[in-house]
């Protein structure tokens, strides 16, 4: 499907990009691929493989840690798969070493498949279903699984597709009753690596390392498997994130692909209206289509404001993290099959849930990195025919950067992924989590690293841990991981709940609940709206009651940084860059209720929340007292710098905007001259404001470039207005912050984003 006329014509179009159709290098089946596999795949039209799945599964199956990197729709999961079907259905154990490495003559060897979302686990056990045969023994795990369910994972099933929250709470504590799993693991697939970064990738890391130290220990030695979008070094970043070495990257995509056709849109409408007439108009039109949003809110937006310009609007629905199990998996049938020709989603869908090909696909902002940008985009034309796809700029530095250098989006490779394993905060957790496993001792620095037993001792200190000999042991009756919650910064979730039911709505990460369910607060869930009457933050439940509101919630919230230590600082320009240690403190004290057509202020509202304080990573840098600008307009200078390089840190490293915050102050108290703070947004650190730091220079010059291209005057959304600042954007001043970044870099000329 071309690019249509009505929007190829409009003045918004800021470029197309022609990616051309490529042919595909085939090469035949490995000689262990059973005569049955080779009938059923034939089946589903498959009797050839592609290159590079040939050159995949050869090595997975002879015991070579593999990353394979290529597009979306280039057959990664039939790549390993492959091997786990010889394996753990029909028995195969290789030749040479690795037979004696794999013998197990008691049980069938097993698999895991690791997902990082739920819904991605139940799309490719069907997908594995459906080859393997009726005597495979496929499980999923994860939290809506029975009773049942888990025991048949844990007792019989060869094959357990599930997540990496499953894995560190039920599996890994209670190892002794998932030995027969563990002892005969042949193979762990990562699906959706590139995902794992940041403090979320340090969790993951080492949940795998406890993985891998418990196989150890009940005699098995699996094989590691990543599959990712296109990234750099993906070898690297399975060695990072599984502890092994020796990885095998096939990353040269042999696939065939249609031609894709990729326009950049700067509208002056907010971009999620325009995505949502552009839905209705394709599904008017027949074509099928996506709509990837900014959250979960802007989704439920989208496809209601789609579904009013509609002529059939049951065509068109919302998709998102937080639904529950029954309304994932119906929307996921209802898309696959064709019923619903519109879907405006956030990244839940992005991960890799296999539907039919689609016409077009609509991105609302840069997602945060090219990787997740073509991902996107991969979704279009999966099925042979030519498709486009679109990214509608948001107004806001990023993006606004991004349409003036479009080589940025389509002439540069892709980032690398910022993955820390060693992260103080994460490894200290899963170490004491790791000897509750098993005692923990020197020997097992293979798996933890050289920092390990500084963290131990610290842990010991602290009375977490208790070593005796040679051993650090648990010693409390509670368990070790119920403290650790791999994707948000501490707590299980709110629960959303209608007050008048009793029904669960939703649920939200606890990091957001404050911001998100505070007493007052506009919910929105699958096109409805819930007031939250009652937000009891000790029971973790938001009680709601359905609403018709014509307003939307905007939370207000004040933030104050400590610096603990630093431990880095150059000279920038006239200035000085500092990296260390901070202390945050955050509190949301209200919230703004705009009008849900024209943004407009309609009143204000204080809360009384409690004050959350935790420590993390950052860069900060401060101006010599020479600087010549009044105390107002430094102020406004300060706080727009801020805004912009925040705006822009997206193109250089690959973080969302939740990852990273920043606060300015005209004469912080620790450094004693105008300072400007840029952190991580977790606690402990998650490696963004660290390599921020190293790129200072070119990403500032960027900034600059991108301030003086904007005409505005004092600032607009497309430079230096946040969406997400705390105190209402104010004060602002765009050419105050030209000045302020003069002092540090000078006004550079236009720069590119680093491969």
């Amino acid at each position: 499907m071309a690019v249509p006329e009505w929007i190829a014509a409009q003045e918004q179009v800021r470029h197309i990009h022609r990616r051309p159709a490529r042919p595909g290098l085939t090469a035949p089946f490995p000689d262990w691929v059973s005569p049955d596999v080779r009938d059923t795949l034939g089946g589903h039209g498959v009797r050839t493989l592609w290159q590079h799945q040939n050159l995949a599964a050869q090595a997975a199956f002879d015991g070579r840690h593999v990353a394979i990197s290529t597009s979306t729709g280039s057959g990664k999961s039939l790549a390993y798969l492959l091997p786990i079907i010889a394996a753990t259905a029909e028995g195969r154990v290789g030749t040479g070493a690795e037979r004696h490495r794999w013998a197990r003559p008691d049980r069938a060897h097993t698999a895991l498949y690791l997902a990082p979302t739920k819904a991605l686990a139940h799309d490719q056990a069907r997908r594995a279903a459906a080859l393997g045969g009726p005597g495979w023994r496929i499980s999923t795990l994860d939290g809506d699984s029975d009773q049942a369910e888990r025991r048949f994972a844990r007792e019989f099933a060869t094959f357990v597709l599930t997540n990496p929250d499953m894995l560190h709470r039920s599996v890994l504590p209670s190892h002794e009753r998932w030995q027969p799993l563990l002892r005969t693991l042949r193979y762990v697939v990562i699906d959706e690596a590139h995902r794992y970064r940041g403090l979320f990738g340090a969790h993951v890391a080492n949940v795998l390392r406890r993985l891998r130290r418990l196989c150890r220990h009940y005699g098995s030695d699996p094989v590691f498997v990543s599959a990712s979008g296109t990234i750099a070094d993906p070898a690297r970043h399975l060695e990072r994130l599984a502890g092994v070495g020796d990885v095998l990257a096939v990353d040269t995509d042999t696939s065939s692909r249609p031609a894709l056709d990729f326009v950049v849109w700067q509208g002056d409408q907010d971009p999620h209206r325009e995505a949502a007439g552009m839905l209705a108009r394709l599904v008017d039109s027949g074509a099928q289509a996506l709509a990837f949003t900014t959250s979960r809110i802007q989704a439920e937006l989208v496809a209601e404001q789609a579904r009013r310009h509609c002529i059939t609007p049951d065509e068109i629905a919302s998709y998102r993290a937080g639904y529950l199990a029954s309304d994932r998996r119906e929307l996921e049938t209802a898309l696959s099959s064709g019923r619903l020709r519109g879907v405006a989603c956030t990244n839940a869908l992005e991960l890799g849930v296999d539907i039919t090909g689609m016409d077009a696909v609509l991105t609302v902002g840069f997602p945060g990195s090219l990787a997740a940008l073509w991902q996107q985009a991969g979704r279009a034309g999966r099925d042979g025919r030519d498709a486009f796809a679109v990214l509608l700029a948001k107004p806001d530095p990023l993006d606004s950067w991004l349409c003036d250098h479009p080589e940025a989006l389509f002439g540069a490779g892709v980032e690398a992924t910022v993955l820390h394993p060693g992260q103080p905060t994460a490894l200290a957790a899963h170490l004491a989590a790791a000897a509750q496993e098993l005692p923990v001792s020197g020997r097992d620095e293979e798996y933890f690293g050289a920092t390990m037993t500084a963290l131990l001792e610290q842990l010991t200190a602290r009375g977490v841990l208790r070593r005796r000999g040679t051993s650090w042991y648990w010693t409390a009756p509670s368990r070790a991981v119920d403290q650790i919650d791999l994707r948000s910064i501490a707590g299980t979730g709110v629960e959303i709940i209608a007050a008048d039911t009793g029904r669960v709505i939703g649920q939200v990460d606890t990091a957001a609940a404050d911001r998100t369910v505070h007493t007052g607060a506009v919910y929105l869930h699958q096109g409805e709206q819930w007031l939250v009457e009652d937000y009891d933050l000790d029971a973790g439940v938001a009680l709601c009651c359905q609403l018709r509101a014509e307003w939307f919630t905007q939370p207000s919230s004040q933030v104050s940084v400590r610096i603990v230590g630093t431990d880095r600082e150059r000279a920038l320009g006239g200035g000085r860059l500092f990296a260390g240690t901070v202390e945050l403190t955050t509190q949301v004290t209200g919230y703004l209720r705009r009008d849900a057509v024209s943004g407009t202020v309609w009143d204000s509202t204080p809360l009384d929340l409690p004050a959350r304080t935790f420590r993390t990573r950052a860069l900060w840098w401060t101006l010599p007292d020479s600087i010549a600008l009044p105390e107002r307009e430094l102020a406004g200078g300060l706080h727009a710098a801020e805004h912009a390089a925040i705006g822009l840190l997206g193109g250089f490293t690959p973080c969302d905007a939740g990852d990273v915050g920043g606060l300015s102050i005209t004469h912080h108290a620790d450094t004693g001259a105008p300072t400007v703070f840029v952190h991580d947004g977790l606690p402990g650190g998650s490696g963004f404001a660290d390599q921020a730091y190293q790129l200072a220079e070119r990403w500032l010059a960027a900034t600059v470039d991108l301030l003086a291209a904007c005409g505005c005057e004092q600032g607009c959304p497309r430079c230096v207005v946040s969406a997400r600042c705390g105190s209402g954007n104010h004060p602002l001043d765009r050419r105050s912050a030209l000045a302020v970044l003069d002092v540090l870099v000078g006004h550079g000329s236009p720069v590119t984003l680093p491969a």
